[in-house]
């Protein structure tokens, strides 16, 4: 789960941000202030108590905010995230977030303070006030908030220093420019996440061209079976030529050969960011010990792409690549039918988890690059 907590002095723009993440990431947007100013039309006893303390520019209790922040969480189990506006203002309502989202089972993702002088803040505040007629954007009000703001909900930003979870993002510029910073911080910290992707798909499907993309754009270790299988051919290793028979053949070599070069890579790759596997698992039993070897490691499968392309395509692809095992028709065949055989249980493993995403594999090389992206961004952002 993504959560985001936007800071900032009032004035700073989060109300203008807010939309925009919100649509990018998936998230739900939780305002304290909208909250409360809701509670205060609908004249409920929680806004009435916090309409007089608002008036004069002070912080609504804690006691308050609590209580309406965790029945709009609890009202919204199925939510992949929050963006918190206006929350936490205080070092307090910092452990009280930890808390609320404890009960989730998540934390916080990332806490983004947008940095704005009070002078451009105050500027920004008077000329909303001439079409919002809200009640705290008066000059005086203005003032109390900004130093409330200063005094009591700037050192919040000291705890989440201590968690590693606060970016500073310069608030001047457009509105484009400034969204753009934040989605850039955003985007590092979710790609510090441990991944581990699996990429399915038939023979001649792409697998290793978009493994390459991926394993670029979100600096990860492509574990391909394949390769691996390869390495041991130049090797001219007793395995090596072994194996090099059987895919001539175009048989799949046992799952004991894959399997200890598999988990040795694992092994010797610990602490990197993540793995994309390609050519591995090809079968139900291969998808099980791959859980059990990734679950050893500390670790799991996140996600799980199958590109689809039509036999025919697939056909004409093999034959135009012409590699040595790849020369005879026959060879071809076998290989796309040694691929279905075990396609159909190995999809449903994966589905069935709620991990496997088709992706439409036809097309040019970045119009399916961008369709994987995006449903790799979505894992990344479940998970935090």
């Amino acid at each position: 789960m993504l959560n985001i907590a936007l800071f900032g002095p009032p004035g700073a723009g989060k109300g203008t941000q807010s939309p925009m993440l919100m649509e990018r990431y998936g998230l739900f947007y939780i305002s304290t202030g909208d909250l409360l100013r809701a509670e205060m039309r609908n004249k409920t006893d929680l806004g009435r108590a916090a309409k007089d303390i608002i008036a004069k520019g002070g912080l609504v209790s804690d006691e308050i905010i609590v209580q309406i922040l965790e029945s709009t969480i609890h009202d919204n189990p199925q939510a992949n995230g929050f963006l918190f506006d206006g929350f936490p203002r205080t070092w307090v309502q910092a452990y009280i977030l930890d808390g609320l989202l404890l009960k989730l089972h998540t934390s916080l993702t990332s806490l983004v303070s947008l940095e704005v002088p009070v002078e451009v803040c105050t500027e920004r505040l008077l000329a909303r006030a001439t079409v919002s007629g809200r009640i705290d954007d008066t000059r005086e009000v203005i003032e109390v908030r900004l130093r409330e703001y200063k005094d009591k909900t700037a050192p919040v930003l000291k705890f989440f220093d201590e968690r590693g979870v606060h970016q500073a993002v310069d608030g001047l510029g457009t509105v484009d420019q400034i969204f753009q910073r934040i989605c850039d911080g955003i985007d590092r910290t979710l790609q510090n996440v441990q991944m581990n992707i699996v990429l399915l798909g038939g023979p001649g499907s792409g697998r290793g061209t978009q493994a390459g993309q991926l394993a670029a754009k979100y600096n990860m270790t492509i574990l391909s079976a394949g390769d691996l299988l390869q390495e041991e051919i130049r090797r001219g290793s007793a395995l090596g030529q072994k194996v090099s028979a059987q895919m001539e053949e175009g048989a799949l070599v046992p799952d004991e050969v894959v399997i200890g070069l598999v988990e040795e890579r694992i092994r010797s790759n610990s602490g990197r960011t993540g793995f994309i596997f390609q050519g591995f698992p090809r079968t139900l039993v291969q998808a099980y010990i791959l859980d059990g070897l990734l679950r050893k490691a500390g670790s799991q499968v996140n996600c799980v792409l199958n590109l689809r392309v039509p036999t025919l395509e697939l056909l004409q692809r093999l034959a135009a690549r012409g590699r040595h095992y790849d020369l005879s028709t026959a060879t071809i065949v076998q290989r796309l039918q040694a691929y279905e055989r075990y396609e159909g249980a190995l999809s449903r493993y994966y589905e069935n988890s709620g991990r496997l995403h088709a992706i439409d594999g036809v097309g040019s090389t970045e119009e399916v690059f961008q369709r994987m992206a995006e449903q790799v961004d979505a894992a990344f952002r479940r998970a935090r």
